[in-house]
């Protein structure tokens, strides 16, 4: 398929002779995530507003060896096909992305660098990335990293390309680690106020317990056992709560963001912030997950005084040590992404000018000024 990245360079090469932009997309299940310029393209498609690189026709799993947990494959790959794939021999993707959408890409997972209720137990995304072989913004075929641990050393930018959001290049392959699939699972619930649930996960992850998920929403706390069958019924005997039938289905819930708390068609916040910070006094309804370092927060859109409550936000995101992205915005002017400080703009700022100097590549999706 060396013809398609031909086509990729071609393009790339010709929108920076001619001073135009070029909006990288896949899928599109998450054209919500970051700037408005996705959709700005798609609905005035002018050469001012990006032309659209599309990659989904570069497909397919390069190499998979089950024995050594390592898959690499093409970036418009569909994630539920590469996971059914794995499924077959007993194996998964351990950060559990979200898809949003059936047409998901493996080159959109990375790229956004999004990891679903598993992501505390299991690891990030870019703790899985191996090696990318990408088009930069000059077009030029670049590999980097390999297909094991020993070749990430030094400047890791393969993972540097996690969450870059197509600004530093077009991803073409990934090389991901992979996982067993575990023995067994069970979700349990168990009902309680906020504050109680926040100490209780992180009381029981000092703990040898298989916790591979939690959730905390309207009172009740649920979360999940993974791992040898032993274990999970030891933990189950420790922790107690009632055992949910369908946990599978909750969790997917969760992980898609089709669970009723996302369906409020209101702007919803992502903090990233310590796991023991204590219930945040901030207007709206909460969801808590990753043992209380990852807190969902839906607000009213018709808010009267809307800046206020964004800086309220983020104010409490920082004092909390961590940040605050508007994920879903519904058309919000306010800014998505956590303001970087002076030192970060500035590193953030050299890469994009050694990986896409003519800024044709995604140019404002993370930050406006970029």
């Amino acid at each position: 398929m060396q013809y398609l990245i031909d086509q990729f360079a071609d393009t790339i090469q010709a929108a920076g002779g001619a001073d135009e932009q070029l909006i990288i997309r896949s899928g599109g299940t998450k054209d919500f995530y970051g700037s408005r310029i996705v959709a700005l393209a798609l609905a005035d498609p002018l050469p001012s507003r990006g032309g659209i690189l599309d990659a989904t026709a570069y497909a397919g799993i390069v190499d998979y060896e089950p024995t050594e947990l390592v898959v690499t494959a093409r970036a418009g790959t569909r994630l539920s096909d590469l996971e059914t794939e794995l499924a077959r021999h007993g194996q998964m993707l351990a950060f559990e992305p979200p898809h949003f959408g059936a047409g998901a890409t493996l080159g959109g997972c990375v790229a956004t660098g999004l990891s679903g209720p598993r992501r505390a137990s299991g690891g990030a995304v870019r703790d899985f990335v191996l090696g990318v072989r990408m088009l930069d913004g000059r077009g030029e075929d670049l590999r980097f990293g390999g297909q094991v641990m020993k070749n990430v050393a030094g400047y890791d930018v393969s993972r540097l390309m996690t969450g870059s959001m197509g600004t530093l290049g077009l991803l073409l392959e990934v090389s991901l680690k992979v996982l067993p699939l575990p023995a067994m699972e069970l979700t349990l619930r168990l009902p309680m106020n906020e504050a109680e649930a926040i100490e209780k996960m992180n009381f029981w992850a000092g703990k040898p317990l298989p916790v591979s998920a939690t959730c905390f929403c309207d009172g009740i706390l649920v979360l999940r056992l993974s791992g040898a069958a032993p274990a999970v019924r030891a933990a189950r005997a420790i922790i107690g709560g009632e055992e949910i039938d369908d946990g599978a289905v909750f969790w997917e819930t969760v992980r898609e963001q089709t669970h009723p708390f996302f369906q409020a068609g209101k702007p919803l916040w992502r903090l990233s912030i310590k796991s023991t910070t204590p219930p945040l006094s901030l207007p709206g309804n909460q969801l808590i997950e990753w043992g209380g370092a990852l807190r969902w927060l839906v607000i009213d859109s018709a808010d009267a005084d809307a800046e206020a409550v964004h800086l309220a936000i983020r104010s409490a995101a920082k004092g909390a040590g961590g940040h605050a992205t508007l994920f879903r915005g519904y058309g919000s002017r306010a800014a998505v992404f956590h303001p970087l400080t002076p030192a970060m703009m500035s590193i953030t700022r050299g890469l994009k000018e050694k990986f896409d100097p003519m800024r044709i590549l995604n140019p404002g999706r993370i930050y406006p000024e970029i």
